[in-house]
């Protein structure tokens, strides 16, 4: 299978910090996309790089098939512990083992820059039926608010090799570029995060590339970021907005 390197080696080790630091998805996104999608009974939906399935969980309540394809053994052992009941397979979007026009939509949160944009939209749009719905889900920080400017320095945030999500960069273009989708849509909803210090240690440690570093360099990190939130509440808000795109196969 082919995933990113980054990604590969990250996720094996860091996949429990995930699912105890990572934010959910607010209840707006979710409904936005359940919507604009027409994800509910009798239709199928493949939840793309599902990692430990913090929006596949979320796809439940509608009523749908929820496929989750996720191409990291750790990542789909804990998904598959807080999921019961899901499909759950091996795969990345580049090579979605799954069969033409077989499935209704297809999401993909806090991983298409991940991807091969080019070679995932493709397949997207070999496995989607006619008008199939394809939605793209981002969860980003708030650096408005000082503290956690402060953090993401802190954390070396977009100053390192590695695939992101930049809020500039032109996903419209992308989707475009495949000719097989409808023009690319977008909303942002907010989505504060509530958390303890120790969950915020997890956060930080699932961060890819961080989970990749030495273990002297991630300790001092933590230090870093302990002190930051010294004197905080026991249970502080970690402000985030998320970033909803979505279209549909031509």
């Amino acid at each position: 299978m082919k995933i990113h390197d980054t990604a590969a080696q990250a996720y094996a080790v860091a996949s429990e910090a995930y699912e105890r630091g990572r934010p959910s998805y607010p209840g707006e996104a979710v409904a936005c996309v359940v919507d604009e999608l027409g994800v509910g009974p009798s239709t199928t939906v493949v939840d793309l790089a599902a990692g430990t399935g913090k929006l596949t969980r979320l796809l439940v309540p509608t009523g749908a098939r929820v496929v989750a394809v996720e191409p990291v053994t750790a990542m789909r052992t804990t998904l598959v512990a807080v999921v019961p009941g899901v499909d759950v397979v091996a795969g990345t979007a580049e090579a979605l083992p799954l069969a033409p026009e077989s499935v209704h939509a297809v999401t993909a949160a806090q991983a298409f820059h991940w991807f091969d944009r080019g070679e995932a939209l493709a397949e997207i749009a070999r496995v989607l039926g006619p008008n199939g719905g394809l939605a793209m889900l981002w969860n980003q920080r708030d650096e408005s608010v000082p503290w956690v400017a402060r953090l993401n320095d802190l954390m070396q945030w977009r100053t390192q090799p590695i695939p992101q999500y930049v809020d500039g960069l032109d996903w419209a273009e992308s989707v475009a570029a495949v000719d097989a989708f409808t023009p690319l849509h977008h909303r942002q909803f907010a989505n504060p995060h509530e958390l303890d210090v120790e969950s915020l240690v997890d956060r930080v440690r699932s961060t890819s590339y961080i989970a990749n570093w030495p273990e002297p360099r991630q300790a001092t990190l933590v230090d870093q970021v302990r002190h930051l939130v010294a004197g905080f509440p026991e249970r502080f808000t970690l402000p985030h907005h998320t970033d909803v795109f979505w279209c549909h196969r031509r």
